[in-house]
């Protein structure tokens, strides 16, 4: 009878595991209440379209790997600006969003829309597409 749950328990995770593997690193679309902006508590500038906040925890190695890329990708694309929370110092910013896992980066629009929102470390590519109306102003 041990050896039957064991297996059981095995499978349930491994399917919860590939589940969760499967959607990390995708741009979701989503519509959200809160304004990011003011969570990150930062003012858009005047040339700021976009707002990418990104949630993370000082032991979590995707999150540095996801700074360094969104940093880059706000330094090289104008109207990007990227703002990271450290989810231990603002555990309510994580709750009001929804935050469960870290890395999760979410996209605001200058008018605090959420744009949408990406669980792991985003695909460039997939985050760029996402944004590009926004980010040209076709949005």
């Amino acid at each position: 009878m041990g050896a039957i749950v064991v297996v059981a328990v095995l499978v349930v995770a491994t399917v919860v595991g590939l589940a969760l593997r499967a959607r990390s690193g995708k741009v979701r679309t989503t519509t959200g209440a809160a304004s990011g902006w003011s969570l990150a508590h930062v003012t858009p500038e005047p040339d700021d379209r976009v707002l990418l906040l990104q949630l993370s925890s000082p032991i979590c190695t995707p999150c540095r790997q996801t700074a360094a890329q969104l940093t880059e990708l706000a330094a090289q694309r104008p109207g990007l600006r990227h703002v990271e929370i450290d989810v231990g110092d603002a555990p309510a910013a994580a709750s009001e969003l929804h935050v469960m896992r870290t890395p999760t980066t979410i996209a605001f629009a200058r008018d605090g829309r959420e744009l949408l929102r990406v669980s792991g470390v985003p695909r460039r590519r997939d985050l760029l597409e996402a944004l590009d109306s926004e980010l040209t102003g076709a949005g």
